[in-house]
């Protein structure tokens, strides 16, 4: 990211690692229940038709968070948070915490990135992120989907239990479902997330604007947040019915899309996108202000601990 001026005060990459891992989840730790409630928005037209006029209908964010509380308990707004947790770990922290090392990478360890670059790095680093967290997303998204059965049972009874039971009734690639459309989604999600919040942080700086401190940060997540929604909303509907779907009821991800816009219509594309905005802007705000925060304070404990005095 931009912003360090001096050269004792850049942060190593392992710093940016775990650091980015670790605000992903206190962001996450924020922001479940709006991203519960964008999940079940998303799925609100396939669950309706699968299970017909007995479906429970969900009416904008909040309406969602209302009724999920009213019909299935406070608890169920964080349905699946331990798999979010599990993926947040080891897909921010590479995702975004080898963003920096994969710009190097491209400029060949020249600090000079164009526009080009970055999003090579991007969308680089959202395809690696994938291929290390895929079957937590797959478990978060179940979950999250999950409705409390008419006998008051549940598809999956925990986070393990969700593990064993796709690997045995869909095989270990059920784990790895949605696994291409995540991929499109996250290169990008990251390029518009990271690559936007990179340059507005730099453009604010650039012209005096703010100094590199909270408000900076606080603005460049913000539009970072808006942007990426804007873009990346129809993949990611695509993904959550996709990875939420049963065993052959779609071929694949694009035959999931064109059944969706033949049954539902373009705006089915859209579907949660309040949540969604309001998860992402969120999101954005506390993991990009966190993360600087936490940069700073492993990097100044890093240099106390080589140099005391």
């Amino acid at each position: 990211m931009v912003g360090m001026k001096s050269k004792d005060l850049v942060p190593s990459a392992t710093v940016k690692f775990f650091g980015a891992g670790t605000a992903a989840c206190i962001a996450d730790l924020v922001t479940f229940p709006l991203d519960t409630a964008k999940v079940r928005l998303q799925i609100q037209g396939e669950s309706q038709k699968a299970e017909g006029g007995n479906a429970v209908k969900y009416r904008g964010v909040f309406g969602t968070i209302t009724t999920m509380v009213r019909t299935e308990g406070p608890r169920s707004l964080y349905n699946g948070l331990v798999a979010g947790l599990q993926r947040q770990m080891s897909f921010a922290s590479v995702r975004i915490g080898l963003y920096d090392s994969m710009k190097q990478f491209y400029t060949r360890g020249t600090e000079s990135a164009g526009i080009v670059i970055r999003l090579m790095a991007g969308c680089t680093t959202g395809a690696m992120a994938v291929a290390f967290a895929q079957p937590t997303d797959v478990v978060k998204v179940r979950f999250q989907a999950q409705v409390r059965l008419a006998d008051g049972g549940k598809r999956y009874n925990g986070t393990l239990d969700a593990y064993k039971t796709i690997a045995r009734d869909e095989g270990v690639r059920g784990l790895w479902k949605g696994c291409m459309p995540n991929i499109t989604r996250n290169a990008i999600v990251n390029c518009a997330e990271l690559v936007t919040y990179d340059m507005i942080k730099e453009l604010i700086l650039k012209y005096d604007l703010m100094t590199d401190n909270l408000p900076c940060h606080f603005t460049a997540a913000f539009g970072a947040g808006f942007c990426t929604t804007i873009v990346a909303s129809p993949v990611d509907v695509v993904k959550t019915r996709f990875m939420n779907s049963g065993s052959g009821q779609y071929s694949s991800a694009v035959n999931c899309a064109l059944t969706m816009l033949r049954h539902e219509g373009p705006t089915a594309f859209y579907k949660g996108f309040m949540p969604s905005f309001l998860r992402l802007g969120s999101w954005n705000i506390v993991m990009f202000v966190t993360y600087e925060q936490i940069k700073r304070g492993m990097t100044r404990t890093q240099q106390y601990w080589e140099s005391p005095f």
